[in-house]
């Protein structure tokens, strides 16, 4: 199988998908508990366990994202060890 995106691009979505993942769950799971920084104005939004929900949402989607460009990654590792000439 060959890999769609470049090694660049596939590891630096991994990185980049692995912290969004680490601080969306913490946004998220303040939101859940209506933690008073996030609900506490009247501005912010009444119904914390609904964006939450959202936020959450947000996660899985950088999940998929993370599990692509990490497969991608390991094709290019992969492809490197038997020798492929990159051009």
């Amino acid at each position: 199988m060959k890999p769609v995106v470049s090694a660049m691009q596939a590891w630096s979505c991994t990185v980049i998908s692995a912290f969004a993942i680490i601080i969306l769950s913490v946004i998220g799971g303040l939101f859940r508990t209506k933690h008073h920084s996030l609900t506490g104005h009247a501005d912010d939004p009444a119904d914390g366990p609904a964006v939450a929900g959202t936020v959450f949402t947000a996660v899985f989607v950088y999940i998929g994202f993370l599990v692509f460009c990490g497969l991608q990654g390991m094709l290019h590792v992969r492809e490197n060890r038997r020798g492929a000439i990159a051009l």
